[in-house]
């Protein structure tokens, strides 16, 4: 077999390994500490309890407990080959979380206060996120301040056509994933937020 030229794909890119919730799964992460550690290892790779305890500003005994909470629901695992010293690193198991709708109308009380749970943190990491941004722009360079972006839309849509145009977006999103890596390219957080709104209608003008 003929060996491949250096640098050229063997196929496609991997895709993003997503876990999608299910009750079970969903009650053991629903706790705003254990998404925001999970974020973290995501986002920053793998650490320590103690690692993540001084980052997110907590006690090591806290971030250990609630490791080992999601290791038992199969979100983090060990990360073997980091650290030269006894303590235990982390990874997370998944790049990303699927949430599955049908659990916010799920019999089981518990399951539907985790799914609340669950999407108000999710706001509350975007908000932040935000938030943090807005504080430190003035330290980036012109061209990101300028390629950055709050907008929103109102829009009048189907359930159906506000489906597509959320696949849509996903799908040009997911897109731009494995471009080639540049010396001035960075890590950049997408929000998406499409949901309905009740509006307040006009009322009719009086007859003339």
């Amino acid at each position: 077999m003929p060996e491949k030229n250096a640098g050229t794909p063997s196929g496609p890119p991997p895709q993003p390994t997503v876990r999608t919730l299910d009750a079970r799964s969903l009650r053991g992460l629903a706790h705003p500490l254990r998404m925001r550690m999970l974020a973290a290892l995501r986002r920053d790779g793998p650490a320590t309890a103690s690692q993540l305890a001084e980052r997110l500003g907590e006690s090591s005994g806290s971030t250990s407990y609630h490791l080992r909470q999601l290791a038992a629901h199969g979100f983090v695992e060990d990360a073997p080959g980091h650290g030269k010293g006894r303590e235990r690193w982390w990874k997370a198991a998944h790049d990303g979380t699927a949430f599955d709708e049908s659990l916010m109308y799920d019999d089981d009380p518990e399951t539907r206060g985790a799914a609340g749970t669950f999407l108000h943190e999710i706001a509350a990491i975007h908000a932040q996120e935000t938030n943090t941004w807005l504080g430190d722009a003035h330290n980036w360079p012109k061209e990101w301040r300028s390629s950055s972006d709050l907008s929103d839309f109102t829009l009048r849509l189907t359930p159906a056509q506000s489906h597509e145009l959320i696949h849509r977006v996903h799908e040009l999103v997911n897109s731009y994933r494995d471009l080639p890596q540049t010396e001035d390219a960075e890590t950049v957080r997408f929000h998406t937020h499409a949901f309905p709104r009740r509006g307040t209608a006009c009322p009719p003008p009086d007859p003339a």
